[in-house]
């Protein structure tokens, strides 16, 4: 139940009537870092002795030398277990954007709850995939619009790991169709699903948050919730709401250190951009300045940068759009 990247409904709406884009610690990147770099400078001094030495091919072969590798070697896998892995919480991650995310996030080093509605098998091979990079992933089924499903997923990930540090929202469904024949239920599913459970799983995420005075939120919105579209009225409203409630939420965590932010994708490739027609795509290629489609792993891309750099440390509140150039 990702957040996908365009829907058949969605573009059945763009052949008849417009554009349906779109229908989202710090340690441990820091770590690596360091770790390369304290490893240059050790490398550095080794062959600054090794030039100094007359004899400097025996020097090399000698056991001082090895002494200093192994120890070079000894302090980074010490370093390495003390850094404690950020654990992350991630919806719709069976496939798509909310796949290509937890991916990007379980590469990086984190450990990775993989929430999924209905894609069981698939979401199975995204845990496979991160455990075979060396993460850490658990599996859970359930569905965000529900409260009592969403308490228990974040249990889950605090049973497991003993606490949250990030949450990604991009659990999302469409139901689109002009508002003149669009029914309450097709009203209502897309907003149970795309708006209240972002605040559903905001509200049990920051509660952990809260505790320890640190987490970040992302929210997968969409360049619809800021410019609307035609046959999309309840998607538009709810990625709008969701883009609202990000903007609210950054302002009343802020003081407790909870960065939340937006990134709101136009159009991403998926299976049935693939599918589309010639004349349809050269249309919709139009629209974008940088006339072509966005991939998954660019919206993982922005995500993993809002949630694991330290650069990112001072952005909250804004709504970040990743859609080649459609809303300027």
């Amino acid at each position: 139940m990702a957040a996908s990247s365009i829907s058949g409904s969605a573009i059945a709406a763009f052949k008849s009537a417009g554009i349906a884009p779109h229908s989202g610690d710090l340690k441990l990147t820091n770590f690596r870092q360091c770790s390369l770099t304290s490893g240059r400078v050790r490398s550095v001094q080794l062959r600054h002795s090794l030039n100094s030495n007359r004899g400097s091919r025996s020097f090399f072969s000698s056991s001082g030398v090895k002494v200093q590798v192994a120890a070079v070697e000894q302090a980074s896998i010490e370093a390495t277990k003390s850094v404690v892995a950020p654990v992350v919480v991630v919806t719709g991650a069976s496939r798509g954007i909310g796949k290509a995310i937890a991916l990007t996030l379980g590469k990086a080093g984190c450990k990775v709850l993989v929430n999924y509605a209905r894609s069981s098998k698939e979401a199975e091979e995204v845990c496979k995939e991160i455990e075979m990079c060396g993460g850490q992933a658990l599996l859970f089924g359930g569905d965000v619009s529900k409260e009592a499903d969403v308490e228990l997923m974040i249990k889950t990930a605090v049973d497991a790991w003993g606490t949250v540090d990030i949450l990604i929202n991009n659990a999302g469904i469409t139901r689109d169709g002009l508002l003149m024949r669009m029914k309450t239920s097709q009203w209502q599913d897309v907003i149970d699903l795309n708006l209240t459970g972002v605040f559903l799983c905001t509200q049990a995420a920051a509660k952990i948050m809260m505790k320890k005075k640190k987490g970040r939120i992302i929210n997968i919105a969409s360049v619809v919730g800021l410019v609307g579209n035609v046959g999309q009225a309840n998607y538009s409203a709810a990625k709008a709401g969701v883009i609202g409630l990000t903007k609210t939420v950054a302002k009343e965590y802020a003081s407790r250190n909870i960065n939340v932010n937006a990134v709101a994708p136009g159009f991403i490739a998926s299976d049935m951009t693939s599918k589309l027609g010639g004349d349809i795509e050269k249309k919709i290629l139009e629209t974008i300045p940088l006339g072509r489609y966005g991939q998954p792993e660019e919206i993982a891309g922005l995500v993993e940068f809002l949630a694991l750099n330290p650069a990112s440390s001072y952005i909250t509140g804004q709504v970040l759009t990743i859609d080649g150039g459609m809303v300027m």
